[in-house]
């Protein structure tokens, strides 16, 4: 009998948990404001328009392709496979260091849940939460991949709905007193233009994994429609979100000096303010559902860094152990346990040697922004070949576009140059930008100059898109 395929919804699920809204309104927002202030809204709704820019993109490539290479198969089928290959090695970057970090965040939540259950004191070494996190989605990625989609969905719908209740709690309270509904946050007075610019790579973070439903496309019902639909979707709902939520965070801590350093020095910010402006019982909710929603990240997480694993791997890059496919479950198994392993093995090394240093005061919160910050620069560069490849497809006829529709993926392309120029312009030493682009160089560097690797790849990838494309032609046909 034939593997029922991914329904939309499940697809939907997928992108939702690599971002993790609950986690990431929980823990992104502070690590800005020493650089933005109280323009932390601001930069978000900059993000959530640079996100859009960069989700049509991808639309209109998946509505063509659907691989389980995600932006390595969109990529190389319009750019050629060494484009394709470098945009697949900073994705497999972004996936892998994701992988990382969640696990640690995890770590970071649960001894805030822990505190607030007991005393201040009560804690958990983070590396220990982060081995047992890892352990545990390790497992459940070599089950089946419906089982997965509907734990994600239903974790992170928890913690939308509550995230919600704290939106209508601040906004009908007013906000802090000190300062009430402040839309000063949404303009740069004070700090500058290039200083919010440089800050939105921290926005662009939050939306990281939008395009994880990508990777699913052979494993899903009716992918040129269902993908293009899970990816706009992903983008619109956060978007709203995010943009919202972090206004009323902002306002809810207040945008005075106090407010703000209390917002900064907050280790779960929903938590915090659902103690104070709903109750204890509602703050530890919101912790509950943080510490989930770092779960559900790094359960998709590990399944989106197998799946590219997987993907290099049976185009000759890596070993070839990872394209195997686990006959009872249809999963990358040892891609997925390597995965799993290096998480583990990068846990217990920062645990235990106190680096990176981050200056957030928690070892936790230092590691996950570093190896965060690390993934979604590693991102910025995939996406940017996204839009690039757009024009390729469009000029080689693979995909109808309007010439007037062409301005969205230039301006996606230069709104990430922008970024990335603010991201590194100051940077120096073992910066998490330095080490993004270290991982995309050496990418590049194997793409020119391991020529056989490039022919395999084309090879490979051209005959694997033949065959989805004949596939999907015949369902389209029966559909008609």
């Amino acid at each position: 009998m034939a593997k029922r395929k991914l329904r939309l919804w499940e697809a939907l699920a997928l992108s939702l948990g690599l971002m993790g809204p609950t986690l990431a309104m929980a823990g992104n927002g502070q690590g800005i404001i020493g650089t933005v202030g109280k323009a932390v809204p601001l930069v978000f709704l900059l993000g959530f328009m640079g996100v859009a820019l960069v989700a049509y993109g991808f639309i209109r490539l998946t509505q063509r392709y659907n691989h389980a290479g995600s932006a390595y198969a969109l990529v190389g089928a319009t750019l050629g496979p060494r484009a394709g290959f470098v945009a697949g090695f900073a994705l497999f970057g972004t996936y892998l260091f994701f992988t990382i970090c969640t696990a640690a965040v995890f770590g970071a939540f649960l001894n805030a849940l822990l505190g607030s259950l007991f005393d201040a004191g009560t804690s958990l070494g983070y590396g220990i939460a982060a081995v047992a996190c890892l352990l545990v989605t390790g497992y459940m990625n070599t089950r089946d991949t419906t089982t997965v989609s509907r734990s994600l969905l239903a974790i992170e719908g928890v913690g939308i709905a509550a995230m919600l209740v704290l939106v209508v709690a601040v906004f009908g309270q007013g906000g802090a007193d000190s300062t009430g509904v402040d839309f000063s946050t949404f303009t740069p007075d004070g700090v500058g233009l290039s200083a919010v610019l440089a800050a939105v790579v921290a926005a662009f973070l939050s939306w990281a994994g939008f395009e994880a439903c990508a990777a699913l496309g052979e494993e899903t019902d009716d992918p040129r429609r269902n993908i293009p639909r899970a990816l706009f979707g992903s983008v619109l709902l956060t978007g709203v979100l995010f943009v919202v939520v972090m206004f009323a965070q902002t306002i809810g801590f207040g945008t005075d000096e106090s407010g703000l350093a209390a917002f900064q020095g907050s280790g779960n910010t929903l938590g915090d303010l659902g103690e104070g402006y709903v109750g204890h019982w509602f703050g530890l909710l919101l912790l509950i559902t943080a510490v989930l929603s770092a779960f559900a990240s790094n359960l998709s997480s590990v399944m989106a860094s197998a799946r590219l694993a997987m993907a290099l791997a049976r185009h000759g890059f890596g070993p070839r152990q990872f394209a195997a496919i686990d006959p009872a479950h249809r999963t990358p198994r040892n891609a997925v346990l390597a995965m799993a392993a290096v998480g583990i093995v990068v846990n217990l090394v920062t645990w235990l040697t106190g680096w990176p240093v981050m200056g957030t005061g928690d070892a936790a919160i230092d590691a996950y922004f570093f190896f965060a910050v690390v993934g979604a620069t590693c991102l910025l560069f995939a996406y940017l070949l996204v839009e690039v490849a757009v024009f390729a497809a469009w000029r080689r006829g693979q995909v109808t576009v309007r010439t007037v529709e062409l301005v969205l993926p230039a301006l996606g392309g230069l709104f990430i140059l922008v970024v990335i120029f603010y991201s590194v312009k100051d940077a120096s030493g073992l910066s998490p930008a330095f080490v993004a682009i270290g991982w995309v160089v050496f990418g590049l560097l194997v793409a020119l100059f391991a020529g056989g690797l490039a022919d395999r790849i084309g090879a490979s990838l051209t005959q694997e898109l033949d065959d989805v494309d004949k596939d999907h032609t015949f369902i389209d046909s029966e559909v008609r």
